[in-house]
């Protein structure tokens, strides 16, 4: 028995930086979205926990105990006394630090798959319970629809915020990772106020500014994706990912072959929000 999970990126709609607090984190306010795509995880039985990694960004990832695919997976099965392994097989197709959620989507996946695999019952430990100690978008990428982050991005609410699921989306990225610890100590610290989801097209995201001052290939990335007229073009979380939107998928498809044509080097993918 093989079971297959889509690790779906994750996208920023917008993102507000409140405060920062004394232990080192930042209070947000963010519009999380997912795309129907993205990294693709399968598992099999198995006696033990490992891991294969495979696809085109595999390159430099560890598959040992420190990856967040078995750190799930050790997580849940010590949560629920599971004594089974689980032969785990990752293609990588997001870009590493690219501010997608690439890892975050990955454990997420990891917990779904693992829930399957062993068979786990309603009174178990589920992924949700596990997810927050794994990182602050992994609750998030567990239930990966649009939902409301606050605190960390921990908190979530789920919503159906008007424009969003089904619409055409093109990722890019200039294929320059950005570590997001630099970017969050770069923000100026300047509150610019709350987020309405209601009105989410008007948001911001407030990492853009420090995260282009440290990579000044995304403000380029975004510049591109301003001229091709999509509905709203944005840096996602710390980047370096810049996402698109637009009104149909011609518009999207017309614009993705636009850029592969002038800028042939940048990683790009296209596909519609969950």
């Amino acid at each position: 028995m093989t079971l297959t999970e889509t690790a779906y990126a994750k996208i920023n709609l917008a993102l507000h930086v409140r405060a920062r607090r004394d232990d080192g984190y930042h209070e947000l306010e963010t519009l999380f979205a997912f795309v129907d795509e993205g990294d693709r995880l399968t598992v099999a039985p198995a006696d033990t926990l490992s891991l294969t990694i495979t696809g085109p960004f595999a390159d430099g990832l560890s598959d040992g105990a420190d990856n967040l695919v078995l750190r799930a997976a050790t997580m849940l099965a010590q949560r629920n006394g599971v004594t089974a392994g689980a032969a785990f097989t990752l293609d990588k197709r997001l870009p590493i630090a690219s501010g997608i959620g690439g890892g975050s989507a990955d454990a997420a996946a990891a917990l779904r798959l693992a829930a399957r695999l062993w068979g786990l019952r309603p009174n178990d430990a589920q992924p949700s319970d596990v997810a927050p100690e794994l990182g602050a978008d992994v609750p998030a990428c567990v239930a990966s629809q649009t939902c409301l982050g606050t605190g960390v991005g921990e908190k979530l609410a789920l919503i159906e915020a008007q424009g969003i699921t089904g619409a055409a989306i093109l990722l890019v990225n200039p294929r320059v990772a950005c570590p997001t610890g630099p970017v969050f100590r770069s923000w100026d610290g300047i509150d610019r106020g709350p987020l309405d989801v209601s009105d989410w097209s008007v948001a911001r995201n407030d990492l853009a500014a420090p995260a282009i001052a440290l990579c000044p290939e995304i403000g380029e990335v975004l510049a591109v994706l301003a001229g091709l007229t999509p509905r709203l073009s944005r840096m996602s979380g710390s980047g370096a990912t810049c996402f698109a939107l637009f009104n149909t998928t011609a518009q999207r498809d017309r614009a993705a072959a636009k850029i592969a044509r002038i800028h042939p080097g940048w990683w790009q993918i296209s596909g519609a929000l969950r």
